[in-house]
Parts: structure tokens; sequence; C-alpha cells
């Protein structure tokens, strides 16, 4: 194989596709990037053996081939390389010979056909969002989500769509975060609704490589399986198997105290109140609420503190204390100006949503202190 690359294409090639090595490979090969040449560049492909990353690059083709390089390594290299052409030669001895103005750099290549092939789902349930749209629906999504293995199906969050609205959820126990992105879907014959349980992990990576414009991420999923497709780029990816959780059961559809409150305002309150939170015991934030404001406070063995903010209420008065981050999170995903919070009693769920539409809807649960 013989390829003349621009540096930086190559770079932003790998450092796509690279996102899919894990950090402790099963084998070496997967340690590696796969590069197969086109009629007009070179697909580069990584795989951890459950999640695979593929794109293809522009580059001139001298000779027809294909090797596995080192990826990480490789990345490094590119990265301090000057701008320019990189030329890579794979000689007989699979020795790629790596050139870039007066730079010049060996690695000893692995064979591509111990490399896992790409699964590509031609018959399955399609879905296109807008990219910005879904990275946004994520990176508002995914915090939310659970790290403890014991409870696997919710290391990942649900994707649900009917023909009028598209849903991302993510929960782990303390808190729920929904998005919504209302369109129209075409559904497949006799099918109302489409679900998939999309680990975070393929979710993480993706919403770092999806652009910020309206261009379309085209799903396509099977019962096991989810393949991606957006410009040059495509993720193959298992989806977590199991039951998830039915959300709307835990979603409170009555309230006794609704607060609008400004999301600045309450934010900083909270960034502040955190600080003496995280010297306590619990990292607790307590929230006093009367007719007139919203009062929180928290203290520790160093001191204690308290602020008070305007609000909106309709009700009656609440006292009701939360964990300092799992508050904080919820909070600064939201980009309303105003946002609503709605409770039942200080050890009933609180719903945080839009002071207008349904957009977002997230769920924290309170702390027992009173």
């Amino acid at each position: 194989m013989y390829i003349h690359v621009n540096s930086h294409d190559l770079l932003e090639g790998l450092n796509y596709v690279t996102r899919a090595i894990a950090p402790r490979p099963a084998k070496p090969v997967l340690e590696g990037v796969l590069f197969e040449t086109t009629e007009t560049g070179a697909f580069l492909t990584c795989t951890d053996g459950t999640l695979t990353i593929r794109t293809e690059i522009e580059a001139q083709v001298e000779k027809a081939g294909q090797t596995v390089l080192p990826g990480k390594l490789l990345t490094e290299l590119v990265r301090k390389l000057p701008q320019g052409v990189v030329d890579i030669n794979v000689n007989e001895k699979n020795i790629a010979i790596i050139k870039c103005i007066s730079s010049r750099t060996s690695l000893t290549c692995m064979a591509p056909i111990d490399f896992p092939l790409m699964q590509v789902l031609e018959n399955g349930q399609l879905v296109n969002l807008p990219q910005n749209i879904f990275r946004e629906m994520i990176q508002k999504v995914i915090f939310a989500i659970a790290t403890d293995e014991s409870r696997q199906i919710l290391t990942g969050c649900l994707l649900e769509v009917t023909p009028g609205e598209a849903r991302l959820v993510g929960l782990d126990g303390f808190r729920l975060a929904l998005q919504r992105y209302s369109d129209t879907f075409v559904l497949p014959d006799e099918t109302t609704k489409l679900q998939a349980v999309i680990p975070g992990k393929v979710l993480s990576e993706m919403s770092k490589i999806l652009s910020d414009d309206e261009s379309p991420i085209e799903f396509t999923f099977d019962k096991t399986r989810l393949f991606a497709k957006f410009g040059k780029t495509c993720i193959s990816s298992v989806l977590l198997a199991g039951e998830y959780i039915n959300y709307k059961q835990i979603l409170p559809t009555d309230w006794k105290t609704r607060v609008k409150v400004n999301r600045n305002e309450l934010n900083d309150a909270i960034d502040r109140a955190s600080l003496m939170a995280r010297e306590g015991k619990n990292n607790l934030i307590k929230l006093h609420i009367t007719s007139n404001d919203m009062t929180l406070s928290s203290n520790a063995e160093l001191g204690d503190m308290q602020e008070t903010i305007a609000i909106q209420i309709e009700g009656g008065e609440m006292d009701i204390a939360f964990n300092a981050r799992y508050l904080s999170d919820v909070i600064r995903n939201i980009s309303d100006e105003e946002l609503c919070m709605r409770f039942n009693s200080n050890v009933s769920p609180c719903v945080i949503c839009p002071s207008e539409g349904e957009k977002f809807t997230y769920l924290v649960l309170p702390v027992r202190v009173f």
C-alpha cells in the first residue's frame, strides 16, 4: 500500500476512529487502525470488538492495499508532524515508512486478516435525525446514566421514536433526564414505536464527532445492533439487551407546589451553596420555599451558607433537600431563561421542566432530612 494524504485530513480521521480503541484491548490487533484504499482515498477503521468506527479520508493512492498500524501511536505521530502531505508506504516486509517533509518514521504493521470486519446493517428499522439536534440531546441526557455495571441496562440511554416525536432517556436510580424532539418520522408498517437502548460509551463518543449542522444522521437498528451513518463516518455497535425501566411510571402526573425561577439565578445560587455542601458529610443543599422566595442553604463543620432568590409560586410552601451534585447537573444542562420545579412532598421526586412546552423533563430524588 502506498498513499499520499494531507496531514490535517489524516489527523481528523484518526481522531474520529481511535475513539473506538479500548483502554486495554483484548488482543494486539485491536490496538490498531485498519487502512483500506478506495478509488478516491482510504477508509480508516478502529474497533474494540463491540464498538466500531469507520471514516473515509481523501488520499492519492499510488498502490492499493490494506494494513493495520498502531492506532494511538500513529495518531500522536501525525499530531506532531508539520502541516503538509504525509506519504505512507508499506513495503514487502510489512513495515510502514511514513514521511512528511523532512520527517521519516517506520512502524511495524499488523496483519489485516486478523482485524474484525465491520457489521453493516442493510435490513432494519431506519430513523433519521439532524446531527446537531441529536448531539444536543446526548449532551443533555448522558450525565444521568448509571455507571454501576450491576444494572447494565441503565448504563445506556433509551432512544424511543414515535411517528411524531423522538425521545432520549437516561436514568440512574437517583435522577432521570428526558429530551424530546418533535418531527415527522416514517416508521415501518404496523409499527407505532421504535426502541433501542444505546450504550453510554457509544453516545459519548458519537457526540464528540457529530457536526453542529442539520445534516442527517441515519440510524439502522435490528434487535441487537445499531448502525449509524453521518457524512463520511459510520458507527456500528451492539445494543444493550434487556427491558428498559418504564420511565413513564416514575414521572409524577400532578403536583402540589409549582415554582417558576430564573435559570441563571438558580444555577449561580446552587454553585455558591455547593462550595459549603462539599465540605459537609452528605453534600446537601436545602431549599426553603415560601410564597415570596426560595432560600438555598448548606452547612458543614467549617461554617454555613445561605442565599435567597426570587420565584413565582403556585401551591403551598415546601422544605426539601437534594444532593448538590445531582441538582447542579440538571440545572447546568438547561439553556432556557426560566424553568419550573414541581413538588408533591419533601420525600417525593422533584420534576424540572420548561416554563412552556415539553422539550425536556428532569427528575431528581430528594434526600430525607426533615
